[in-house]
Protein backbone atom coordinates (compact mmCIF):
# COMPACT_ATOMS: atom_id res chain seq x y z
CA UNK A 1 0.00 0.00 0.00
CA UNK A 2 1.37 3.52 -0.92
CA UNK A 3 2.47 5.53 2.03
CA UNK A 4 0.22 8.35 2.89
CA UNK A 5 2.26 10.08 5.46
CA UNK A 6 5.61 10.81 3.98
CA UNK A 7 7.58 12.57 6.58
CA UNK A 8 7.78 15.06 9.52
CA UNK A 9 7.32 18.02 7.37
CA UNK A 10 7.34 20.49 10.83
CA UNK A 11 6.75 20.96 14.31
CA UNK A 12 5.02 24.98 14.92
CA UNK A 13 6.82 27.05 17.67
CA UNK A 14 4.71 30.28 18.84
CA UNK A 15 7.03 32.13 19.83
CA UNK A 16 7.35 36.08 20.88
CA UNK A 17 10.29 37.05 19.07
CA UNK A 18 11.24 35.66 15.46
CA UNK A 19 14.59 37.09 14.77
CA UNK A 20 16.05 36.25 18.20
CA UNK A 21 14.73 32.47 18.66
CA UNK A 22 15.26 31.56 15.36
CA UNK A 23 18.60 32.85 15.72
CA UNK A 24 19.09 30.80 18.96
CA UNK A 25 17.94 27.42 16.74
CA UNK A 26 20.27 28.29 14.31
CA UNK A 27 23.20 28.07 16.67
CA UNK A 28 21.93 25.34 18.65
CA UNK A 29 20.41 23.08 15.65
CA UNK A 30 21.26 24.48 12.25
CA UNK A 31 18.08 25.03 11.00
CA UNK A 32 19.53 27.88 8.82
CA UNK A 33 17.84 27.30 5.69
CA UNK A 34 14.29 29.55 5.27
CA UNK A 35 12.11 27.84 2.73
CA UNK A 36 9.35 30.88 3.73
CA UNK A 37 9.35 33.93 5.49
CA UNK A 38 5.51 34.97 5.23
CA UNK A 39 3.23 37.54 6.85
CA UNK A 40 -0.05 37.29 6.76
CA UNK A 41 -3.77 36.97 8.16
CA UNK A 42 -4.57 33.19 9.30
CA UNK A 43 -8.13 33.19 8.28
CA UNK A 44 -8.35 29.81 8.36
CA UNK A 45 -7.49 29.10 11.70
CA UNK A 46 -10.29 31.05 13.61
CA UNK A 47 -11.32 28.32 15.28
CA UNK A 48 -7.95 28.06 17.32
CA UNK A 49 -7.75 31.71 17.43
CA UNK A 50 -10.73 33.18 19.41
CA UNK A 51 -12.81 33.18 16.55
CA UNK A 52 -10.85 36.18 15.42
CA UNK A 53 -8.81 36.78 12.59
CA UNK A 54 -5.10 37.07 13.48
CA UNK A 55 -2.53 38.15 12.18
CA UNK A 56 1.34 36.64 12.15
CA UNK A 57 4.73 36.03 10.62
CA UNK A 58 5.91 32.61 10.11
CA UNK A 59 9.60 31.56 8.69
CA UNK A 60 9.92 27.94 8.14
CA UNK A 61 13.43 26.66 8.37
CA UNK A 62 15.35 23.50 7.79
CA UNK A 63 18.44 21.37 8.42
CA UNK A 64 19.69 20.46 5.30
CA UNK A 65 21.26 17.10 6.83
CA UNK A 66 17.84 15.65 6.71
CA UNK A 67 14.51 15.99 8.84
CA UNK A 68 11.62 17.80 9.15
CA UNK A 69 11.66 21.71 9.89
CA UNK A 70 10.51 24.24 12.44
CA UNK A 71 7.56 26.39 11.77
CA UNK A 72 8.52 29.54 13.98
CA UNK A 73 5.44 31.65 14.30
CA UNK A 74 4.73 35.04 15.88
CA UNK A 75 1.84 37.37 16.43
CA UNK A 76 1.25 40.53 15.02
CA UNK A 77 -2.04 41.46 16.23
CA UNK A 78 -1.95 40.29 19.50
CA UNK A 79 0.61 39.65 22.71
CA UNK A 80 1.28 35.74 22.78
CA UNK A 81 0.18 34.36 25.95
CA UNK A 82 2.21 32.07 27.84
CA UNK A 83 1.33 28.72 29.89
CA UNK A 84 0.15 29.93 33.01
CA UNK A 85 1.29 26.57 34.86
CA UNK A 86 4.65 24.65 34.51
CA UNK A 87 3.98 21.84 32.41
CA UNK A 88 5.66 18.53 32.85
CA UNK A 89 6.57 15.18 30.42
CA UNK A 90 3.08 13.38 30.13
CA UNK A 91 0.94 16.47 30.30
CA UNK A 92 -1.22 16.81 27.46
CA UNK A 93 0.25 18.00 24.20
CA UNK A 94 3.25 17.92 22.15
CA UNK A 95 5.93 17.65 25.18
CA UNK A 96 9.30 17.64 23.35
CA UNK A 97 10.31 17.51 19.70
CA UNK A 98 12.92 15.50 18.60
CA UNK A 99 16.13 16.00 17.06
CA UNK A 100 18.41 13.61 15.35
CA UNK A 101 22.20 13.31 16.05
CA UNK A 102 25.11 11.24 13.90
CA UNK A 103 26.66 10.92 17.71
CA UNK A 104 24.64 11.42 20.41
CA UNK A 105 27.72 12.31 22.76
CA UNK A 106 29.02 14.27 20.45
CA UNK A 107 26.13 16.75 19.66
CA UNK A 108 25.86 17.02 23.95
CA UNK A 109 29.76 17.77 23.98
CA UNK A 110 29.16 20.90 21.60
CA UNK A 111 25.98 21.98 23.14
CA UNK A 112 26.91 21.36 26.69
CA UNK A 113 30.06 24.13 26.17
CA UNK A 114 27.78 27.01 25.25
CA UNK A 115 26.83 29.21 27.72
CA UNK A 116 23.24 29.87 26.90
CA UNK A 117 22.14 26.03 25.77
CA UNK A 118 20.48 24.38 28.71
CA UNK A 119 21.08 20.73 28.31
CA UNK A 120 20.35 17.10 31.08
CA UNK A 121 22.70 14.45 31.87
CA UNK A 122 22.69 11.85 29.00
CA UNK A 123 20.71 9.08 30.12
CA UNK A 124 20.22 5.49 28.24
CA UNK A 125 16.50 5.53 26.62
CA UNK A 126 14.27 1.74 27.00
CA UNK A 127 15.79 1.08 23.57
CA UNK A 128 19.24 1.23 24.74
CA UNK A 129 20.16 4.16 23.33
CA UNK A 130 21.77 7.47 24.83
CA UNK A 131 19.55 10.81 24.58
CA UNK A 132 19.29 14.16 26.57
CA UNK A 133 17.35 17.10 26.73
CA UNK A 134 17.50 20.67 25.63
CA UNK A 135 15.52 23.16 27.14
CA UNK A 136 15.26 26.70 24.81
CA UNK A 137 14.89 30.22 26.27
CA UNK A 138 11.35 29.68 26.73
CA UNK A 139 11.06 25.89 28.43
CA UNK A 140 10.71 24.13 25.03
CA UNK A 141 12.42 20.75 25.20
CA UNK A 142 14.20 19.17 22.48
CA UNK A 143 15.19 14.98 22.73
CA UNK A 144 18.12 14.51 21.58
CA UNK A 145 18.34 11.22 19.64
CA UNK A 146 20.32 9.11 17.63
CA UNK A 147 18.99 9.11 13.76
CA UNK A 148 19.65 6.11 10.92
CA UNK A 149 18.31 8.52 7.97
CA UNK A 150 20.37 11.32 6.40
CA UNK A 151 19.70 13.47 3.56
CA UNK A 152 23.78 14.90 3.42
CA UNK A 153 26.72 15.46 5.72
CA UNK A 154 27.45 18.92 6.26
CA UNK A 155 30.90 19.91 7.43
CA UNK A 156 30.59 20.57 11.22
CA UNK A 157 27.34 19.66 11.61
CA UNK A 158 26.54 16.87 14.35
CA UNK A 159 22.68 16.82 14.01
CA UNK A 160 19.91 17.10 12.14
CA UNK A 161 16.37 18.10 11.60
CA UNK A 162 12.99 17.00 13.43
CA UNK A 163 12.78 13.12 13.37
CA UNK A 164 9.23 13.16 15.79
CA UNK A 165 8.05 14.15 18.59
CA UNK A 166 6.94 13.09 22.74
CA UNK A 167 3.16 13.42 22.51
CA UNK A 168 1.49 13.40 26.39
CA UNK A 169 -1.83 11.64 25.91
CA UNK A 170 -4.44 10.51 28.58
CA UNK A 171 -4.46 7.01 26.89
CA UNK A 172 -2.85 5.53 24.82
CA UNK A 173 -4.43 2.96 23.86
CA UNK A 174 -6.88 5.12 22.55
CA UNK A 175 -4.78 7.10 20.25
CA UNK A 176 -2.68 4.02 18.98
CA UNK A 177 -5.33 3.57 16.05
CA UNK A 178 -5.01 7.19 14.88
CA UNK A 179 -1.60 6.20 14.56
CA UNK A 180 -1.01 2.73 13.21
CA UNK A 181 -3.85 2.22 10.80
CA UNK A 182 -4.52 6.55 9.60
CA UNK A 183 -0.62 7.04 9.62
CA UNK A 184 0.66 3.80 9.11
CA UNK A 185 3.18 3.48 11.96
CA UNK A 186 3.48 -0.03 12.04
CA UNK A 187 6.69 -0.70 13.68
CA UNK A 188 6.69 -0.30 17.42
CA UNK A 189 10.39 0.46 19.07
CA UNK A 190 9.02 -0.05 22.35
CA UNK A 191 6.34 0.06 24.98
CA UNK A 192 7.26 0.23 28.68
CA UNK A 193 6.06 1.19 31.82
CA UNK A 194 7.54 2.43 35.22
CA UNK A 195 9.98 5.06 36.01
CA UNK A 196 12.78 6.69 33.33
CA UNK A 197 15.97 8.28 34.33
CA UNK A 198 16.03 11.23 32.52
CA UNK A 199 12.11 11.68 32.92
CA UNK A 200 10.20 13.22 36.67
CA UNK A 201 12.23 11.42 39.17
CA UNK A 202 9.90 8.96 40.80
CA UNK A 203 6.76 9.13 38.62
CA UNK A 204 5.79 6.44 37.06
CA UNK A 205 4.56 6.44 32.76
CA UNK A 206 3.70 4.47 30.09
CA UNK A 207 6.19 5.37 26.99
CA UNK A 208 5.35 3.62 23.62
CA UNK A 209 7.68 4.64 20.98
CA UNK A 210 6.08 4.25 17.01
CA UNK A 211 8.73 4.69 13.99
CA UNK A 212 7.90 4.79 10.18
CA UNK A 213 11.07 3.59 8.25
CA UNK A 214 12.05 6.66 5.69
CA UNK A 215 11.15 5.10 2.25
CA UNK A 216 11.44 6.77 -1.26
CA UNK A 217 7.91 7.86 -1.76
CA UNK A 218 7.10 11.15 -1.86
CA UNK A 219 8.98 14.50 -3.34
CA UNK A 220 10.37 15.43 0.13
CA UNK A 221 11.14 11.60 2.00
CA UNK A 222 14.65 11.67 1.16
CA UNK A 223 14.83 15.13 2.90
CA UNK A 224 12.36 14.38 5.53
CA UNK A 225 13.75 10.62 6.43
CA UNK A 226 12.42 8.63 9.78
CA UNK A 227 9.80 9.41 11.97
CA UNK A 228 9.70 8.89 15.40
CA UNK A 229 6.15 9.12 17.65
CA UNK A 230 6.48 8.56 21.51
CA UNK A 231 3.43 8.77 23.05
CA UNK A 232 3.50 9.16 27.07
CA UNK A 233 1.11 8.55 29.19
CA UNK A 234 1.49 9.95 32.75
CA UNK A 235 0.14 7.14 35.60
CA UNK A 236 0.21 9.17 38.64
CA UNK A 237 -1.80 12.15 38.56
CA UNK A 238 -4.35 14.01 36.37
CA UNK A 239 -2.36 15.67 33.56
CA UNK A 240 -3.42 18.93 32.28
CA UNK A 241 -3.67 20.30 28.69
CA UNK A 242 -0.75 22.62 28.06
CA UNK A 243 -2.94 24.97 25.31
CA UNK A 244 -6.13 24.76 27.61
CA UNK A 245 -7.91 28.47 27.21
CA UNK A 246 -4.76 29.56 24.99
CA UNK A 247 -4.94 29.57 21.05
CA UNK A 248 -2.92 28.17 18.64
CA UNK A 249 0.34 30.64 18.15
CA UNK A 250 0.88 31.04 21.39
CA UNK A 251 4.16 29.98 22.77
CA UNK A 252 5.43 26.50 22.74
CA UNK A 253 4.98 23.93 20.56
CA UNK A 254 1.53 24.25 18.68
CA UNK A 255 1.46 20.99 16.10
CA UNK A 256 3.07 18.92 14.37
CA UNK A 257 2.65 18.50 10.68
CA UNK A 258 3.40 15.93 8.65
CA UNK A 259 3.99 15.77 4.88
CA UNK A 260 1.13 14.15 2.89
CA UNK A 261 1.11 12.33 -0.80
CA UNK A 262 -2.66 12.31 -1.07
CA UNK A 263 -4.65 14.33 1.31
CA UNK A 264 -8.21 12.72 -0.24
CA UNK A 265 -7.13 9.18 1.46
CA UNK A 266 -6.07 10.59 4.35
CA UNK A 267 -9.02 11.96 5.12
CA UNK A 268 -11.00 9.09 4.38
CA UNK A 269 -8.99 7.00 7.07
CA UNK A 270 -9.31 9.62 9.89
CA UNK A 271 -13.21 9.59 9.11
CA UNK A 272 -13.43 5.87 9.18
CA UNK A 273 -11.37 6.29 12.61
CA UNK A 274 -13.90 9.44 14.25
CA UNK A 275 -11.54 11.94 13.11
CA UNK A 276 -12.70 14.87 10.72
CA UNK A 277 -10.76 17.63 9.28
CA UNK A 278 -11.42 20.90 11.91
CA UNK A 279 -9.44 22.77 9.24
CA UNK A 280 -9.35 22.49 5.55
CA UNK A 281 -7.72 24.49 2.74
CA UNK A 282 -9.74 22.32 0.66
CA UNK A 283 -7.26 23.45 -2.48
CA UNK A 284 -4.59 25.58 -2.61
CA UNK A 285 -3.39 27.61 0.34
CA UNK A 286 -0.76 30.30 -0.63
CA UNK A 287 1.87 31.38 1.44
CA UNK A 288 3.93 33.44 -0.69
CA UNK A 289 7.15 31.09 -1.38
CA UNK A 290 4.82 28.42 -0.94
CA UNK A 291 1.28 26.61 -1.49
CA UNK A 292 -0.11 23.53 -0.66
CA UNK A 293 -3.52 22.28 0.86
CA UNK A 294 -3.61 21.84 4.29
CA UNK A 295 -5.85 20.66 6.86
CA UNK A 296 -6.12 19.68 10.70
CA UNK A 297 -7.51 17.22 13.12
CA UNK A 298 -7.51 17.20 16.87
CA UNK A 299 -6.13 13.78 18.67
CA UNK A 300 -8.38 12.51 21.57
CA UNK A 301 -6.64 14.91 23.95
CA UNK A 302 -7.07 18.07 21.79
CA UNK A 303 -3.51 17.93 20.46
CA UNK A 304 -3.47 19.50 17.09
CA UNK A 305 -1.61 17.39 14.28
CA UNK A 306 -1.53 19.05 10.92
CA UNK A 307 -1.04 17.71 7.10
CA UNK A 308 0.21 19.29 4.28
CA UNK A 309 0.38 18.85 0.56
CA UNK A 310 2.57 20.88 -0.92
CA UNK A 311 1.64 22.46 -4.27
CA UNK A 312 4.95 25.05 -4.78
CA UNK A 313 8.37 24.89 -3.45
CA UNK A 314 10.69 27.62 -3.70
CA UNK A 315 14.08 26.16 -4.85
CA UNK A 316 16.46 29.40 -5.56
CA UNK A 317 14.06 32.06 -4.32
CA UNK A 318 16.61 35.28 -5.60
CA UNK A 319 16.84 33.28 -9.02
CA UNK A 320 12.40 33.03 -9.23
CA UNK A 321 13.22 29.68 -9.58
CA UNK A 322 10.00 27.63 -8.53
CA UNK A 323 8.67 23.83 -8.66
CA UNK A 324 5.10 22.98 -9.65
CA UNK A 325 4.57 19.65 -7.47
CA UNK A 326 0.71 19.58 -8.78
CA UNK A 327 2.61 18.17 -12.01
CA UNK A 328 4.27 15.56 -10.63
CA UNK A 329 3.68 12.00 -9.20
CA UNK A 330 2.40 11.65 -6.00
CA UNK A 331 4.77 9.17 -4.98
CA UNK A 332 7.95 10.03 -7.00
CA UNK A 333 10.96 11.94 -4.26
CA UNK A 334 12.42 14.92 -6.10
CA UNK A 335 15.84 14.59 -7.36
CA UNK A 336 18.69 15.29 -4.58
CA UNK A 337 20.56 18.03 -6.24
CA UNK A 338 16.97 20.46 -6.58
CA UNK A 339 16.83 19.98 -2.82
CA UNK A 340 20.49 20.76 -2.13
CA UNK A 341 19.61 23.77 -4.22
CA UNK A 342 17.42 25.44 -0.95
CA UNK A 343 20.57 25.61 0.71
CA UNK A 344 21.77 28.41 -1.36
CA UNK A 345 19.40 30.30 0.67
CA UNK A 346 20.88 29.69 3.88
CA UNK A 347 21.32 32.29 6.87
CA UNK A 348 24.73 32.96 8.16
CA UNK A 349 25.45 34.53 11.69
Amino acid sequence: MPQVITGIQQVGIGVSDIDSCWKWYRNAFKTDVPVFDDVAEAALMTKYTGDSVQTRRAVLALNMNGGGGFEIWQFKSRTPEHCSFDHNLGDLGINAVKIKCRDVEETFNRLNSCDDISVTKPTVSPNGELTFFVTDHHGNQFHMVRGDSWFKEQNGVDCGGVCGAIIGVSDIDAVLPLYRKAFGFHETVFDESGTFDGLQPGESFRRVLLRKPQKDEGAFSRLFGHIDIELIQTLDRTPQKIYQDRFWGDPGFIHICFDVNDMDALQKRCENLGYSFTVDSASTFDMGEAAGRFSYIEDPDGTLIEFVQAHKLPVMKKFGWYINLKKRKHQKPLPNWILNCMSFSRVKD
